[in-house]
């Protein structure tokens, strides 16, 4: 019994791997893809790396996205619509009349053109699998349009509003892939798929067993809920270098909690990408992630401990699993114990760092996972 078992198991995970997949996803239609210079958007470097990798495997994977989009897809759509932002705000949006609701409207209208288009082509049968991120904003439709499956990935937390709409608007059809299981948590009873984390192209990170500096790092958006102000604190009570990588802002909070201790110490670099970004992070001592929210994943956490270094990081959202706490750096909940962790961070083996995130975190991993939750609903 056991050899039949084994056996047809066998032909069916091959089986999988014949069958050619025909899958639509769509980020956005405000900006193209990749997006312009200074718009960081996690969500889609997330969307962008499936969508490829799952054609590297042979499926036919069409991307809505506006004109001036390049990705190595099967097809890119773009409906004729040009992107919302491009070089600069289309007049659009700085017309007379254009109010924060107005512009609210136009930005969701400019999504539902896309996705509008997406599933107009769905009703004709031409896709096994949607996958959609911009969850709130393709509901209505995969509601109304059951034929083919909808898989949302779910990139933000899910607050008790946007539970509720999700169980309104809920439908067998439809299907959630979490970034972590602490992003659950608020909606258990969801329909979900699977939880998948983010995963990094690890070939494309350099290792760096002896970090050429002696700073500590902070990566990413510079607002209240990432904690850069807590950084900086940290960083001036113990009297550590840090360096901030993150798109320039303005405004009170950092006016007054961050601006005014930049110096030769602390230090704003601005947006850094690419190569250049990864030996920051090989060259610091630490990353510092000192979130103030329930963050669903963290990106700079796997980034970081691919190129080798360890991550100090508030323990909240998804950070107990990721951080390996005490291997590949340390979770705290105060201030006060990420200074004193910053006095042990020597303690870490770079090489195990990076080992965890071969294991664990890697972008073929997240590939095959999501190819593998595709096949368990495809039509």
């Amino acid at each position: 019994m056991s050899i039949l078992k084994s056996t047809s198991n066998n032909v069916n995970q091959t089986s999988n791997r014949v069958k050619k997949l025909r899958i639509a996803t769509m980020v956005t239609g405000h900006f193209t893809t990749s997006p312009p210079p200074g718009v960081i958007y996690a969500p889609m470097d997330i969307a962008v790396a499936i969508s490829e990798g799952l054609t590297r495997r042979g499926h036919e994977v069409t991307f809505f996205a506006p004109e001036g989009s390049k990705i190595k897809v099967f097809e890119v759509k773009t409906c004729g619509l040009n992107a919302l932002r491009q070089n600069g705000e289309l007049s659009i949006l700085a017309g007379p009349n254009v109010s924060g609701a107005e512009g609210a409207k136009i930005y969701n209208l400019w999504d539902q053109f896309l996705l509008s288009s997406l599933y107009k082509e769905a009703l004709e049968g031409k896709f096994d699998i949607i996958h959609i991120h911009p969850v709130d904003r393709a509901l209505p439709l995969a509601y109304a349009i059951r034929n083919t499956p909808t898989v949302y990935t779910l990139h933000d937390p899910i607050h008790p509003w946007r539970a509720e709409i999700f169980r309104m608007f809920s439908s067998p059809n439809q299907h959630y892939v979490s970034i972590s299981n602490a992003q659950r948590k608020p909606a258990p009873d969801l329909n979900y798929l699977a939880t998948i984390y983010n995963g990094v192209a690890i070939s494309k990170v350099p290792f760096i067993q002896k970090p050429k500096g002696n700073y500590l790092l902070f990566v990413g958006r510079l607002h209240p809920e990432k904690g850069v102000a807590e950084a900086v604190e940290v960083a001036f009570k113990t009297g550590e270098e840090l360096l901030i990588l993150g798109p320039p802002v303005t405004g009170e909070y950092w006016d007054k909690k961050v601006k005014p201790y930049l110096g030769d110490k602390i230090r704003h670099l601005g947006v850094i990408s690419g190569r250049k970004l990864y030996e920051y992070y090989g060259n610091a001592k630490a990353t510092l992630v000192p979130i103030q929210w329930e963050e669903p994943f963290g990106l700079v956490m796997i980034e970081s401990m691919a190129a080798g270094t360890p991550v100090i990081a508030f323990q909240r959202g998804s950070v107990p699993e990721v951080v390996a706490d005490g291997k590949t750096g340390f979770i705290v909940n105060t201030v006060e114990e990420m200074v004193e962790a910053t006095k042990k961070i020597d303690h870490i083996n770079r090489n195990i760092c990076r080992q965890h995130i071969e294991k664990n975190f890697g972008l073929e991993k997240m590939i095959d996972e999501y190819e593998k939750s595709f096949f368990k609903i495809a039509t």
